[in-house]
């Protein structure tokens, strides 16, 4: 059967507004009555949605369309692009940035973690580059402010690209079918470290995951999403506790959260957040990853390690990890402590797959085919 929104509450404000009374859009007279189950009232639209429930202190943004995207100068971005593809800006000459940044994998690479310069081994998943521009920080650990300072680091970085800006930009300058790019871009034909960065920073701007079968269920299409998927968005603005974190247009909140995942102390540590502020409780807190097209680029997590989202949502539903000191780390100031927001949900399996369904609705199944493009010689 289908669900389309009912036409009852226009036709109600239609006839109150020509008898001179008016309601205002969400009013209770507009959706459905107390005694209707939660389903009707998120199929009435966003106005008609339940009251959302997040812990104290959380101010927690409501959900909603994916901003548009930055615009940018046509040149710089058609640039930035060309530049993003090209191996050149490494020191081997064989790493792009869309190595790790691919596409077809929903701008990441579908790895544990990447491989970088001479098959060297990262130690933290690569994350998808899809809606960074509208991010607060970029990195795991927020270490770069802007994507202008984002797109350098990885170029310098020994693990990864392996190379020298003055080297990269150098390597780009000598190949002659670059001249007219460049010189479209910023008026002459040279190229320098902060153009590189200005021209890698507008091609980001411009990748964005796009619309979703959630969009359209916010946008009125009573039909885009299936019970279960309703149920998952119920369960994920209440009682499971999501949107304490996972907020606002890109199901993000910015932050960085400790999930107890930071194996301090052992071979794999990672302090996290700690590394960028010196803060003791930054110690293992990693960035919260937006949920767009999440289910398009696992695994998951900072490290990588989570191949599969119920293991995730299993994680959640059980109040999270919360390692404790071992006899010789007692007393120890920088010991992590697991957020407080994570605490066990009792939820049913049933309802961990109806959480998992809507996850799937914030992919774009519909992203047209990407043609790299053509590298100058």
């Amino acid at each position: 059967m289908k669900h389309r929104r009912s036409t009852r509450p226009v036709l109600l404000l239609l006839a109150l507004a020509l008898s001179g009374t008016v309601l205002a859009e969400g009013s209770a007279e507009a959706c459905p009555g107390a005694e209707a189950d939660r389903i009707e009232r998120y199929r009435a639209g966003p106005d008609c949605w339940p009251p959302l429930q997040v812990d104290d202190g959380v101010d927690a943004r409501p959900l909603g369309p994916l901003p548009s995207a930055p615009t940018v100068d046509r040149a710089l971005r058609d640039l930035g692009e060309t530049l993003f593809f090209d191996p050149r800006l490494s020191g081997s000459g064989q790493i792009a940035c869309a190595s790790c940044h691919d596409p077809e994998w929903g701008w990441a690479d579908g790895r544990e973690v990447p491989y970088g310069h001479d098959r060297q081994r990262g130690h933290r998943n690569t994350p998808s580059v899809a809606n960074a521009a509208f991010q607060q920080a970029q990195f795991w650990d927020g270490r770069a402010a802007t994507l202008r300072d984002q797109v350098l680091i990885p170029i310098t970085n020994p693990q990864e690209m392996h190379g020298t800006l003055d080297a990269a930009v150098a390597s780009i300058n000598a190949v002659p079918g670059y001249a007219g790019l460049i010189h479209d871009a910023f008026g002459d034909a040279t190229l320098d470290p902060r153009r590189l960065a200005d021209a890698l920073g507008a091609y980001l701007a411009t990748i964005t995951t796009g619309s979703t079968r959630f969009d359209l269920f916010y946008g009125g299409d009573a039909d885009a999403l299936s019970e279960a998927e309703i149920r998952g968005l119920d369960l994920f603005r209440s009682r499971a506790g999501c949107m304490n974190c996972h907020h606002g247009p890109l199901f993000t909140d910015g932050g960085f959260h400790n999930l107890g995942l930071h194996f301090y102390g052992s071979k794999n540590e990672d302090l996290g957040r700690y590394a960028v502020t010196g803060r003791p409780e930054d110690v293992g807190a990693f960035k919260t990853p937006g949920l767009r097209n999440v289910m398009e680029t696992g695994p998951w997590m900072h490290n990588g390690k989570f191949r599969k989202m119920h293991g995730i949502l299993s994680i959640y539903n059980a109040g999270g990890a919360h390692p404790r000191p071992k006899d010789d780390q007692q007393g120890d100031p920088l010991f992590p402590v697991t957020s407080p927001l994570l605490k066990p949900l009792d939820l049913s399996q049933e309802e961990l797959a109806d959480l998992e369904a809507f996850l799937h609705s914030l992919d774009n199944k519909k992203t047209p085919y990407f043609k790299i493009p053509d590298l100058p010689r």
